[in-house]
């Protein structure tokens, strides 16, 4: 169910960051520290260290003296400082559900202490950026970053951040699915911690977490019991919040209702308390899905306070934000390109949730009014469905009709041919000039063969500008081919005749254009398949990118004059188990192993700049998805690449 996945995406948004020291419980002491401190930059690293404290049960003191502490830094110029306060910040925004602005401000902090060598602060700018892109699923993303704070740790150990980087490492293990990997960083922390209080809550939940996807739910509820009860007498609210949704998770899987709403009501009266938007949202989700024929006006509620808090986490502004931090960063690490354009596309799903909301609202006013409650019943359970089986359409037409909030993220390949374009003006200009000059010249001062030369620059000139202009008309019309948005009326269609009719048109087509490519087409058709329901106009585009995908990779590979090649492209259908099979086989050189989790993102290529702007794989993608099919690739570097889409009889 799409609010139980919602629910437990929001849970990993609150997973804790830890502070810079294992923690800061003696405030009066650090307080009294402060007064003493005779130097700027001591209390500068004291106000970081009081961030820290107050950031469990007391979040705006703790942004307080952080922006105070980041302001004082910068006027100094105290790296040190500086590093430290973004640090605290970035955890307290991604807390608070303000993504975007995390993972700029930990970005920062990295930057900077890469740039001071400042090995601690490094290790913890690289955990606090790990953790937002874990927050939104990108897992291999943040267990890159972890791997790079543990390679940190072996040259500059520290105890307390090495059992940081374990925790997380199991929780993205855990997220991953590979619970025995999660369940041995949840013993090598136990082992090494013991019965400290502030880790018991933590590798405990981790423990219960491990718990749930085993299906295990009375132990679940008993570590998860252990480390509610140590983060309240901690006073760690925070943590307790966290804990407490997943509790109520555990006992909604075992039927126990009254016990789930019991903790997600505690859950949501701790993030309210605390103004955590990601416990807010949690909490409210699990409880109008209970109440949802318990109690409608309760649901409704219960709704309402979910929508509010999902505007809040996922509003256009909030993807803005995020382009433009990104963007930022793309300058100093190239392979976090891909990883800002998955992280919008998710925030971009999850805004959906809205509309979602709006609709389960719709239904429970008719539940409330309508008097005979089977019929009752039958209303909400029909609109649930319908719900359900339009969803993936609302997010296939949001993502197209949104291809204009996500222009900043390909800005720069349109600002390359255009800038070439300029530039050759320019000269061209200059050039025309010079050739003025010698024409109103006497004809004895003269330089025809000059003026010859002037002529020939201007001339290839022009053709550059040209070729440059085509570049940028490509762009901009793969972006509009991406935007469209079909009317999504499904008809009767023959496949086999549709992925006939787009092999031959993408074939005669790449003739047309380049009169020297060849290749061998080979069609081998189901022809039991009859006629299926789908959007013909949609699949056949999405057919016809990946045929246009596959004759350009054995075009490629003939280029390099193999003893023995034969270009082949097969296409291929078959019936099996209710479901009809298309298959898109070439072999070509394949696909490498580390861009296969790219590939299927929108502007990502493997082709040369010019001649791709990777939006044709994202786009089949998202029309098969559409239909209520599958889309996956088997390919072997140097043999072979096979795209193979399963759509629903």
């Amino acid at each position: 169910m799409r609010l139980m996945l919602i629910l437990v995406l929001v849970i990993i948004f609150s997973i804790p960051v830890f502070g810079q020291q294992e923690v800061y419980k003696d405030v009066p002491s650090l307080l009294q520290r402060l007064s003493v401190a005779t130097t700027d930059t001591a209390r500068i690293l004291l106000k970081c260290s009081l961030g820290e404290a107050y950031r469990s049960n007391n979040p705006d003191t703790s942004l307080l003296l952080s922006n105070e502490a980041l302001s004082v830094s910068q006027k100094l110029d105290f790296k040190k400082g500086e590093i430290r306060a973004l640090l605290v910040l970035c955890v307290l925004y991604r807390e608070k559900g303000d993504l975007p602005y995390a993972l700029e401000l930990g970005l920062r902090a990295l930057k900077m202490a890469e740039e001071e060598k400042l090995a601690y602060d490094q290790v913890y700018s690289l955990i606090r950026v790990a953790v937002v892109y874990i927050a939104v699923k990108d897992i291999p993303e943040g267990i890159m970053y972890l791997k790079k704070a543990d390679d940190l740790l072996k040259d500059h150990y520290d105890d307390f951040q090495w059992s940081v980087v374990q925790y997380f490492m199991g929780d993205a293990y855990e997220q991953l699915n590979d619970l025995d990997a999660a369940e041995k960083k949840a013993r090598m922390l136990e082992e090494k911690q013991g019965r400290n209080a502030r880790w018991v809550v933590i590798y405990r939940r981790l423990e219960a977490n491990i718990a749930v996807k085993r299906k295990d739910l009375p132990l679940a509820i008993k570590y998860y019991r252990e480390s509610n009860e140590v983060a309240i007498g901690q006073s760690e609210f925070r943590e307790a919040a966290t804990t407490c949704n997943g509790m109520a998770v555990a006992f909604k899987k075992m039927g126990e209702n009254d016990s789930a709403i019991f903790y997600a009501k505690q859950g949501l009266k701790l993030g309210q308390m605390l103004s955590y938007r990601n416990r807010i949202l949690a909490a409210s989700t699990l409880l109008a899905e209970l109440y949802a024929e318990k109690d409608p006006k309760e649901a409704v509620k219960y709704y309402q306070i979910a929508s509010a808090a999902t505007d809040s986490l996922y509003g256009v502004r909030k993807v803005l934000k995020l382009q433009s931090s990104t963007m930022k960063e793309q300058g100093r690490m190239a392979e976090q390109e891909a990883a800002r354009i998955a992280y919008q596309n998710k925030v971009k799903q999850w805004g959906l949730v809205g509309g979602v909301a709006v609709f389960l609202f719709i239904a429970l006013i008719l539940y409330r009014n309508n008097r005979q409650k089977q019929k009752t019943n039958k209303v909400l359970e029909t609109t649930l469905a319908n719900l359900r089986t339009t969803q993936s359409q609302l997010i296939q037409a949001e993502k197209m009709a949104s291809l204009g909030e996500l222009t900043a993220g390909i800005a720069h390949e349109i600002q390359n041919p255009l800038n070439f374009v300029n530039n050759f003006s320019e000269v061209n200009k200059e050039l025309i000039e010079e050739v003025k000059s010698e024409k109103i010249k006497d004809k004895s001062e003269r330089n025809d063969e000059l003026e010859m030369e002037l002529l020939g620059d201007i001339e290839k000139n022009l053709e550059k500008i040209s070729h440059h202009g085509k570049r940028a008309d490509a762009i901009v019309k793969g972006m509009l081919q991406h935007s469209r948005i079909s009317s999504g009326q499904k008809e009767p269609t023959d496949i086999n005749a549709l992925c006939d009719e787009y092999l031959r048109l993408a074939y005669h087509g790449l003739k047309a254009k380049d009169k020297s490519f060849n290749a061998t087409i080979e069609a081998e058709f189901d022809n039991s398949i009859t006629k299926i329901n789908v959007n013909p106009q949609d699949i056949g585009r999405g057919m016809l990118n990946l045929i246009n995908n596959a004759f350009y990779a054995v075009n490629e590979k003939a280029k390099q004059n193999i003893s023995g090649y034969e270009p082949t492209v097969t296409v291929s259908t078959t019936k099996q188990n209710g479901k009809v099979e298309i298959r898109v086989e070439d072999n070509g050189n394949g696909i490498p192993q580390r861009m296969l989790d790219k590939i299927f993102q929108p502007f990502f290529t493997t082709k040369p700049t010019g001649q791709g702007t990777g939006l044709g794989l994202s786009m089949s993608y998202d029309i098969v998805k559409a239909h209520g099919g599958e889309i996956k690739v088997e390919t072997k570097e140097r043999d072979y690449t096979r795209f193979i889409i399963t759509l629903p009889v």
